[in-house]
């Protein structure tokens, strides 16, 4: 008899099962808002960051929808939305975040071309709020990661393309429950590194307020080098 091994079940995995089994279910509905973090962690009796990342692996599966400042919503599956396969246990792999980063980099320095043809002056405006937030929080992780996540979705947005946004938001999602098992967090915890983060992200922004593509992706090039460099040596470890 072949016995294969139990893989461990992380806790968020456990919340992340119990909400996807309401939907299931039916008990959760299209549409439906989700408690708020703070409500699901004392329902489930974890931590808030246990719930951010079961969300994110719900978001990831394409159940849910969550929207900064709004909360988490079940989502409404359509025939014709685009996204990525479940990478379930293969999710934590080297080699998988390896892929994620790849995928990332590929899509996000296109991106930043089209965002500097098509942005709008709404767009801007996105943009110079939440580079405000990022720079009044150097050395803040939670907040640095909120607003980096926040500022690659608005560039999706400034292309003007769903599906693009589509895209991101996926690969996003994706990225955050890979990126919390290499500690990404520590990058925004030390002030020095945001602050190179915020000069990177300000520089991308330029150019695309500028519109000019070449110059636009060159800088997310960098910028995404440099993340790069710095989530390979985590994931190394």
């Amino acid at each position: 008899m072949d016995i294969q091994k139990i893989k461990p079940r992380k806790i968020y995995e456990l919340v992340a099962d119990s909400i996807k089994e309401q939907i299931a279910a039916g008990q959760l509905k299209p549409g439906d808002k989700l408690p708020s973090t703070k409500d699901l962690s004392e329902r489930y009796q974890v931590g808030r960051s246990t719930v951010r990342e079961a969300l994110s692996a719900l978001k990831a599966m394409g159940l849910v929808e969550i929207h900064q400042g709004e909360g988490s919503y079940v989502r409404s599956i359509e025939s014709g939305d685009v996204g990525l396969p479940e990478f379930n246990a293969l999710l934590m792999s080297r080699e998988t975040v390896l892929e994620l980063i790849e995928a990332r980099k590929t899509l996000e320095i296109s991106n930043a071309a089209l965002a500097a043809e098509k942005r709008t002056a709404n767009d801007v405006d996105k943009f110079q709020a939440v580079l405000a937030r990022m720079e009044a929080h150097l050395g803040d992780e939670a907040e640095g990661e909120r607003s980096d996540i926040e500022f690659h979705l608005i560039l999706a947005e400034a292309t003007h393309n769903s599906i693009l946004v589509r895209m991101i938001e996926s690969i996003s999602a994706q990225m955050q429950t890979a990126i919390h098992e290499t500690r990404r967090l520590q990058m925004y915890a030390d002030r020095a590194v945001s602050t190179r983060l915020w000069l990177e992200h300000r520089a991308i922004f330029e150019a695309i307020e500028a519109q000019d593509p070449a110059a636009a992706q060159e800088a997310m090039r960098r910028h995404l080098f440099h993340v790069e460099q710095v989530l390979v040596k985590f994931i190394k470890k």
